[in-house]
């Protein structure tokens, strides 16, 4: 049996109507397991997991919302008799400029989202399911966590702390459930459209492997650090960037890319 093999395993995935989070739950579907995608609103949910081949199911629950939270767990339950993976990937950026400009609706909004409902929801897997049984439990964060950048200081702060959250959760909950997180780099979501649809060319002349990422590239990872072939990671950030943290890549091979395979 493939290591990769995700049969008969239960997936929460928050914030899974479309991007990352959909990706996510197409490739953990693919490798076989059942699929629980969430969204603020029913139709978005339940239309993600339409989407979604094999037994997946589609829940309304906005993620700092406990009540809806643990309605989600319980429907998990219910229907599939166990948590064995949970990926919190929702995730928002509204807090645009600089930090000192940025009021506490904004701070408790970015936070809230950002940090706190990866604990909630991590709390009640744990708690429900993952505590006696094992499991393993993926943040989505960024490359903006682990540098700076005018007018999103707060979010990165925010995806920071996710970083340091995740090496904090690995070590409480093991060794029976392992944690960790990705960190990749721009995009092709909706939610990013800013930091790219106008600048795609630069963005794909800057970075190593010449193109920006799509949320496949993202999904695949996730569903590699849920699976047996991750087996011995817990606390680490996988960053998937295509090689933008390494800098200009224009500057180092003087203006001529051959794309790789």
């Amino acid at each position: 049996m493939s290591r990769l093999d995700l049969t008969g395993r239960t997936a929460i995935v928050t914030g899974a109507s479309r991007g990352i989070g959909l990706a996510a739950a197409h490739a953990i579907a693919a490798a076989g397991g059942n699929v629980v995608l969430t969204s603020r609103r029913r139709e978005a949910a339940e239309a993600a997991a339409a989407e979604v081949r094999g037994n997946a199911l589609g829940i309304a629950a906005h993620v700092f919302d406990e009540k809806a939270a643990q309605r989600c767990v319980d429907a998990t339950l219910e229907r599939f008799g166990g948590i064995d993976i949970l990926v919190n990937n929702v995730g928002t950026d509204l807090a645009y400029g600089p930090v000192i400009d940025q009021d506490y609706a904004s701070f408790t909004k970015i936070f809230g989202v950002n940090l706190w409902a990866p604990i909630l929801w991590t709390s009640l897997a744990t708690r429900a399911w993952m505590g006696e049984h094992g499991g393993a439990v993926v943040n989505t964060a960024s490359i903006g966590g682990m540098g700076f950048e005018a007018n999103r200081g707060l979010y990165n702060a925010s995806k920071a702390a996710l970083i340091h959250l995740t090496k904090q959760l690995a070590v409480e909950l093991s060794p029976r459930v392992r944690v960790n997180a990705v960190a990749p780099g721009v995009v092709r979501t909706q939610r990013t459209e800013a930091l790219w649809k106008q600048r795609e060319s630069q963005l794909n002349s800057a970075t190593a492997l010449s193109r920006i990422g799509e949320p496949e590239d993202i999904g695949s990872a996730i569903a590699f650090l849920v699976s047996d072939a991750a087996s011995w990671v817990t606390g680490e950030t996988f960053v998937i960037d295509g090689g933008q943290r390494l800098g200009d890549a224009e500057l180092f091979r003087g203006g001529s890319t051959v794309q790789a395979r």
